[in-house]
């Protein structure tokens, strides 16, 4: 009876520890590095937007003086290619 008792307390030990073990490979082999892969990936899409945007921006900002430097410098142009054919 008594070597009974101890076979099944061994086999829920046994039992126990292999749960616990199987918890801690799911948590530490697969949960963790998705979730460190997750982050890393939005932390990289969050750059890549930030970059996209000050790119943008800047296109903008030189376009629109651009834009305006050429207007004047072609009225300008042609003002004195009008004067010189006078």
């Amino acid at each position: 009876m008594e070597m009974k008792i101890i076979f099944t307390t061994m086999i829920e030990w046994l039992f126990s520890f292999l749960v616990f073990y199987l918890l801690y490979k799911l948590i530490f082999d697969f949960i963790l590095p998705v979730s460190r892969a997750s982050s890393q990936i939005k932390n990289k899409i969050n750059e890549m937007n930030r970059q996209q945007q000050s790119q943008q921006q800047n296109h903008y900002t030189s376009s629109s003086q651009t834009n305006t430097k050429s207007n004047t410098t072609s009225h300008s142009d042609e003002y004195i290619d009008y004067e010189e054919i006078k």
